[in-house]
């Protein structure tokens, strides 16, 4: 069985911004994660988050085990992703 995807507000005004076929590219990433997460995901280190990798621009996410969700808290490129903690 799949997990869900919640987005948070800031995670979605980051993704609204970026050009169309990398908002498309990002969506086929989170739906081959969807289907198997731990293939993709990565914990991130002294958080309670994970991280992924898709190309320049990573996603921290909370893993809901419970209820099957996946909640991308913060994503943004490589670089600013991390601050924004």
């Amino acid at each position: 069985m799949s997990f869900q995807v919640e987005w948070s507000p800031k995670a979605s005004k980051n993704l609204a911004k970026l050009p169309k076929y990398l908002i498309e590219r990002i969506f086929d990433k989170i739906d081959e994660v969807k289907e198997d997460p731990f293939r993709y995901l990565e914990h991130f280190e002294g958080q309670n988050f994970y991280k992924l990798r898709i190309g320049d621009y990573r996603a921290l996410i909370d893993v809901d085990f419970q209820n099957k969700v996946l909640k991308i808290q913060v994503f943004d490129k490589r670089g600013r992703v991390y601050q924004t903690l």
